[in-house]
């Protein structure tokens, strides 16, 4: 039997023709389709400018030595003096152990308590009880550092303060709570849990309400417990959540809060309350020393910037979702 023979030119005129390439809006056509969306970036576009991206310029002077009467032009330029002082400085070793040291501590007990926290309310499931604890634990969050010093100051004050009382009755002895250098840190990350950690479940707990309730209920039904269900569903379901928000907080590690340090560190205690961010103000501010303070400055924010990056890399490396 001989092939059937195909007619070539009814063949091409049976296919369907390719659809002409769409022409690229150009930017005028897009902003005028779009003019409201722009309208509303404005406002952050105009805030970052000014605020975030407008003071670099500022930042050469840690490469100058800085004198307030010639200007930011007119200072010599020093290169990386500034930097080469700050690191053999006789404070920087101190400096870096006070700052990670505190870092460490919030990161590796605030983090979690606020993710425990948002599973703990999870679980509630009597609306007014939850709504009530919830608002309860939101509210130090609104406080101000000069506030919950000022409360510290009172509970454990030497003598009178009630908690100061309270735990050296129980104890037997005679601790200087704001005083000692050995509680400084304690005091500090107690704080930093009342105030912080309602606040920042915030986040967690609008993942936990994207996780399937179909698997719940399908757990339930195989006989899993409330803490299998919440291992192998709840925690896998906003793991994503969990590793962005633990990028952010590796990020800001240096950046352990001016305020609340400065207003915690007495003359007993300064030998581990002095921070990077307390010690730029007391150089920069206090001394005159603008250069070098700009210095300590760029390198803790040059650092912050490395532990972003390669933590996000670490996160991707892993297969794990990151934070760009």
């Amino acid at each position: 039997m001989s092939a059937p023979v195909i007619d070539s030119k009814a063949a091409e005129r049976k296919q369907p023709a390719a659809p002409a390439p769409r022409a690229r809006a150009t930017f005028p056509v897009h902003f005028a389709h779009y003019k409201w969306l722009y309208l509303l970036l404005l406002p952050g576009v105009v805030y970052f400018a000014v605020f975030r991206y407008g003071p670099m310029y500022g930042v050469s002077i840690a490469f100058k030595d800085y004198v307030p009467f010639l200007g930011v032009n007119g200072s010599p330029w020093v290169g990386f003096q500034q930097f080469r002082d700050f690191f053999s400085d006789p404070d920087f070793g101190r400096l870096l152990g006070n700052t990670l040291i505190l870092a460490f501590l919030n990161l590796g007990i605030a983090f979690p308590l606020t993710i425990v926290l948002a599973l703990l309310l999870n679980e509630v499931r009597l609306s007014i009880l939850k709504r009530t604890v919830q608002t309860l634990v939101y509210i130090p969050h609104f406080l101000s550092w000069t506030i919950v010093a000022s409360l510290s100051f009172l509970l454990f004050a030497l003598d009178f303060g009630p908690l100061f009382l309270f735990i050296n009755s129980v104890l037997g002895t005679h601790i200087d709570f704001l005083s000692d250098p050995a509680w400084f840190r304690p005091l500090i990350v107690l704080q930093d849990i009342w105030k912080n950690t309602g606040w920042g479940t915030i986040i967690f707990l609008a993942a936990l309400s994207t996780v399937d309730q179909d698997q719940y209920e399908a757990a339930i039904i195989d006989g899993a417990g409330r803490f299998r269900r919440v291992w192998h569903i709840t925690l896998p379901g906003i793991r994503s959540t969990i590793i962005v928000m633990l990028i952010l907080a590796i990020g800001q590690m240096l950046n352990t809060g001016f305020e609340q340090i400065y207003l915690m560190t007495n003359a007993l205690n300064r030998s581990v309350a002095d921070v990077f961010d307390t010690y730029v103000y007391f150089v920069g501010i206090t001394q005159g020393a603008y250069s070098y303070s700009t210095a300590v400055g760029l390198f803790k924010s040059l650092v912050g910037l490395v532990l972003i990056f390669g933590t996000n890399a670490l996160a991707k490396r892993f297969n794990q979702s990151g934070l760009f």
